[in-house]
């Protein structure tokens, strides 16, 4: 068995955590202690405070491309609300009463394989009413963008850009087709090179291995993703994965721990799915999150910002808010 005490003092003394030792820690049965450890490094890089982030579905469904767990693919038949731009003032509207519930930072999330130019340049209209109205920090998620459109949303004042690797490497094929993992890196790299930060996470449940959400935590370090949203998968009726097995609580969580090992100064936050978990989310808030996305999802029913707000401060966070 692995001396997790002395990986603990490793991570502290910051030295990285290999995919071996990760897979060691996601195994390993002790894990109280597991979790423990995990939140004393959390608190050690990153204070007890919780940055809460919130998006708008900005353009629903009729997505080209084939990813097994996605509402808005246009290869499944979900019944999703469809449209192709959300209005203006609904859009700056949410955003507004968002940070007026305490939310940091906010996206705008667009369905297809690529925003267009002209989508874009809406959107570019309603970032711009919500740096009138409101102090956010502003994010983009609009898939695999080029770097003329990347550069856009940068002089805009964007300073984050979201684009999930899902899975592992070695699994991200098995339920996607329509596009690959690299070109994904590829964008992310391009944002980096910008000057923009990167969300970048992934869903677990979807039928991987617990080495293979090793795996993940590893190529987000590898690429030096400064916020990390962990999806708990919520099987949607007409999705290939709508009868998707529930990971457990000690499955979840093990994960959360070793990501943290693994991501030691990341935001490690709370994603879609965080419903399934609310029994004993406080302990996923003592095994390595300290960021949340809260409000609702893009299809799916999310969490209440005031209520998030009163759990996490019960729990001894503040929250970060932007004045």
């Amino acid at each position: 068995m692995i001396d997790i005490e002395k990986i603990y003092q490793s991570v502290l003394n910051k030295e990285k955590v290999s995919y071996t030792i990760g897979v060691e820690l996601i195994h390993y049965p002790d894990k109280e202690k597991l979790y423990a450890l995990a939140d004393k490094i959390r608190e050690h890089f990153c204070g007890n405070t919780i940055d809460l982030c919130s998006i708008t579905n900005a353009k629903s469904g009729k997505c080209s491309e084939n990813c097994k767990w996605c509402s808005q693919s246009a290869h499944h038949t979900t019944n999703i609300e469809e449209y192709e731009l959300i209005d203006k003032t609904q859009a700056v509207n949410e955003a507004i009463e968002n940070a007026k519930h305490g939310v940091n930072r906010h996206s705008l999330v667009t369905s297809g394989k690529k925003v267009s130019d002209a989508n874009l340049s809406e959107l570019l209209k309603i970032y711009k009413d919500i740096k009138t109205h409101t102090n956010l920090h502003l994010c983009a998620s609009m898939g695999l963008v080029e770097v003329h459109q990347l550069k856009q949303l940068r002089d805009a004042g964007i300073t984050h850009y979201h684009c999930n690797l899902e899975t592992a490497p070695s699994f991200f094929s098995q339920l996607c087709s329509t596009h690959t993992q690299e070109q994904k890196i590829a964008v992310i790299r391009a944002a980096q090179e910008l000057g923009m930060n990167v969300c970048s996470g992934g869903i677990i449940g979807m039928g991987e291995t617990a080495e293979q959400r090793v795996e993940l935590a590893c190529a987000l370090a590898e690429l030096g993703i400064v916020s990390i949203p962990i999806n708990i998968l919520t099987p949607i009726a007409g999705t290939p994965l709508e009868n998707a097995q529930p990971l457990t609580e000690d499955e979840i969580l093990s994960t959360i721990a070793t990501f943290r090992f693994i991501n030691p100064r990341a935001h490690i936050r709370f994603a879609g799915g965080r419903l399934l978990i609310k029994s004993y989310q406080h302990k996923a808030l003592r095994a390595g999150i300290n960021s949340a996305l809260t409000g609702n999802y893009l299809t799916t029913s999310g969490s209440n910002i005031d209520e998030d707000i009163k759990n996490f401060t019960a729990s001894g966070f503040t929250i970060n808010i932007n004045k």
